[in-house]
């Protein structure tokens, strides 16, 4: 019933969501051309919030939970699982406060309605990731710009979706970097579930009837841990609340 569902709710879905892509571009450029770069951040927050609820049109609903009292004079490291790109205008929406950014490859940035203007004049990292130097200065750039302004950023730990919802380990090495440039930054986990559903049966049609769920997990102080176990510590934050299998130490992985 789903994807038969999908064939009739797809194309309208799609409609509004290029529409809602289209509109906000101008607006966008207007809004940091004439007004700065907190306009343009209002600007970009809207159009998530269009973005996010989009889903209505596929009777998908939208849950954000977050129980915990997060600072917004310090810099935060939003450590999320990927499961679909719609995992992304909801993380915007919902965590616009903290000004979370994005690491994004920079092939992004060109051809894409709202989402490249938004990557270039944003302040996320836009990398290479054919050149590992051109990637790590960029993030260390990131880095720097969360500590001056007491941005947040958001990053997926496991380098790509998960297209059955299953977590991939997590890579320590983006927490790592922003630490090495942010190291008061604080650690959140945010477990995403369902937003692979949308997908399941590729770009068409997607997927009808899901329940897509972000939960913000207790934060983690970074102190004076090394960022593989903190990974780790996120990484198994994550599954707990999923309800999937805990990783393990890589010396005791068998």
């Amino acid at each position: 019933m789903s994807k038969l569902l999908g064939y009739i709710l797809s194309p309208i879905f799609y409609i509004f969501f290029g529409l809602t892509l289209c509109i906000f571009h101008p607006i966008q450029w207007l809004c940091f051309k004439l007004f700065g770069y907190k306009a343009h951040k209002v600007s970009v927050d809207i159009l998530n919030f269009f973005l996010t609820y989009c889903q209505i049109f596929l009777f998908n609903s939208i849950s954000f939970k977050n129980e915990y009292d997060l600072p917004t004079d310090r810099p935060i490291i939003f450590a999320a699982n990927h499961q679909s790109m719609y995992d992304i205008p909801s993380l915007i929406w919902f965590l616009r406060k903290h000004s979370a950014k994005f690491i994004s490859k920079i092939e992004l940035t060109k051809g894409i309605p709202s989402i490249s203007i938004n990557l270039r004049l944003g302040g996320g990292a836009n990398i290479n990731r054919k050149d590992n130097k051109q990637a790590i200065s960029e993030i260390i750039k990131l880095g720097r710009r969360m500590k001056e302004n007491n941005w947040s950023t958001v990053i997926f730990p496991e380098g790509t979706r998960a297209k059955d919802g299953q977590l991939k380990t997590f890579q320590y090495g983006g927490i790592a970097t922003i630490l090495k440039v942010v190291p008061n930054a604080l650690i959140v986990p945010v477990a995403i579930e369902n937003s692979w559903k949308i997908v399941r049966f590729g770009k068409f049609p997607l997927s009808t009837g899901n329940a897509l769920k972000w939960t913000v997990l207790k934060p983690i102080e970074p102190g004076v841990k090394p960022p593989n176990d903190i990974t780790l510590e996120v990484e198994n934050e994550i599954r707990k609340a999923l309800g999937q299998p805990m990783a393990q130490p890589a010396s005791q992985s068998v």
